[in-house]
């Protein structure tokens, strides 16, 4: 019986020394669109030609002005701002000829992206504001379309194709850290 209760009693201390990863929080953040990954983005991006490309075709290969949620708009004040600091002979063709027609002109910046927070480690550390384990991985594509006229004229892109972060804070006092800040407020 003793050894029963003793046992017991250690299989508890062993799961509250340890924890359970599964108890900790994770989140996802996802922009809904037709690909599933930054391969899939990137090569629809690359079947966009420049002075070819229209608006109609454009949604054929996923990047629908209309319909795709969390797009942005440009106008040609935002497109100027952001070459401001180029010259306009260095500018590229279709850039340069955006700005040129002002309000003929649209940007559409579409964001897809796939990123996963999870925390790791130990569950009672982590309660508890002692240690702190945070895992992020996923991928993000930023494409900007110039369009005049139904289409478009000019492309940019950029992006992250495997973003892996790991994040690890320490608080020695844990919760007895912020505590301090706290006292002092109280000090007149």
């Amino acid at each position: 019986m003793k050894i029963r209760k003793f046992f017991s009693a250690g299989l508890l201390l062993l799961f509250m020394l340890y924890g359970c990863a599964a108890f900790l929080p994770r989140s996802k953040e996802v922009v809904r669109v037709p690909w599933d990954s930054y391969q899939q983005v990137q090569a629809a991006y690359e079947q966009v030609a420049p002075n070819k490309t229209t608006v109609h075709q454009l949604k054929k290969v996923g990047f629908d002005i209309y319909s795709t949620p969390n797009i942005k708009i440009l106008n040609y004040i935002d497109i100027a701002a952001t070459t401001q600091n180029i010259k306009y002979e260095d500018l590229s063709r279709g850039l340069a000829q955006c700005i040129k027609v002002r309000e003929n002109c649209k940007g559409y910046q579409f964001e897809p992206k796939v990123i996963m927070h999870e925390r790791q480690g130990n569950f009672w550390l982590d309660v508890f504001n002692f240690r702190r384990q945070n895992k992020t991985t996923g991928w993000r594509f930023k494409a900007v379309f110039l369009v005049i006229e139904d289409v478009v004229v000019d492309k940019f892109w950029n992006g992250d194709p495997k973003i892996i972060e790991d994040r690890d804070s320490i608080t020695p006092l844990g919760p007895l850290n912020d505590a301090g800040g706290m006292v002092l407020r109280l000090i007149p």
